[in-house]
């Protein structure tokens, strides 16, 4: 399967389009990838605190624990 075959993924045009996008825009679809996983961190805390379900807590563990990784790195590319 494609990544766009897959909801919510860049099709390898748009991963083209960004690669070769200015610094400005790059930098803007950092700050919009930074706000949707912070989204996800809190759906994963949520869970987290509130899921009944032992494999979905251990998802939504791994999920916050790997969405926080990768917002630090964002951030770290956005830090002057």
């Amino acid at each position: 399967m494609s990544g766009a075959d897959m909801p919510g993924m860049m099709s390898g045009t748009e991963m083209t389009a960004l690669a070769q996008a200015p610094d400005a825009e790059f930098e803007e679809w950092l700050e919009m990838m930074i706000e949707h996983h912070t989204g996800a961190i809190d759906m994963s805390e949520t869970e987290t605190e509130q899921g009944q379900y032992k494999p979905a807590i251990d998802l939504a563990n791994e999920s916050a624990e790997s969405q926080t990784a990768e917002v630090e790195t964002m951030e770290n590319l956005l830090a002057p």
